[in-house]
């Protein structure tokens, strides 16, 4: 029952989610020198999931507030997951790429938030507001977003598997070797 929940829920808002973004996703990516990705809490953990998985496509990625990340530049393309389009935290970072001459793109439950004003790209899930994640019993606290957004971004990854005819052991040979 609650697998099937779960399942439903994402089902749902993917099916509400504009299938050409994943081709604009690829395309920005495959435009930019470096990529640099960050969200807050658990948007960040599923920043994360993509930033690897970008990493083993071939991508020089880097996640923001690393000690190792270098300064973002004109050419570099900023990737921000971020329910609201609007946290604190990482608004000024926004401002700071653009301002910088970084292209931006934002994953957001919102088609218009602060972030979104900014961005070259907006990448809303669902229906691109709110109506998408209302409270779901037994998914608290942005589980739908975080969930639909981490399956969203599998997409795009097996979409630039399938496009650049890359192989498993070819992904696993650039996988970390000192865990």
């Amino acid at each position: 029952m609650h697998q099937e929940l779960i399942l439903n829920k994402i089902s749902n808002v993917l099916q509400a989610t504009d299938d050409s973004l994943v081709d604009k996703i690829v395309e920005i990516v495959d435009k930019a020198n470096r990529i640099f990705i960050t969200g807050a809490g658990r948007s960040g953990l599923v920043s994360r999931f993509f930033a690897m998985r970008l990493m083993h496509s071939g991508y020089k990625v880097y996640m923001v507030g690393e000690i190792v990340t270098p300064s973002i530049q004109a050419g570099d393309l900023f990737i921000v997951i971020s329910g609201s389009g609007g946290t604190e935290t990482l608004l000024p970072l926004v401002k700071k790429a653009k301002s910088i001459g970084a292209q931006v793109a934002v994953i957001s439950m919102k088609s218009k938030s602060p972030m979104a004003e900014l961005a070259d790209l907006v990448c809303p899930m669902g229906s691109g507001n709110e109506n998408s994640f209302g409270i779901v019993h037994g998914m608290p606290m942005g589980t739908v977003f975080e969930l639909s957004t981490l399956v969203f971004l599998e997409a795009i990854v097996s979409k630039i598997v399938h496009d650049k005819g890359l192989t498993e052991e070819g992904m696993r040979a650039i996988h970390a070797n000192l865990e």
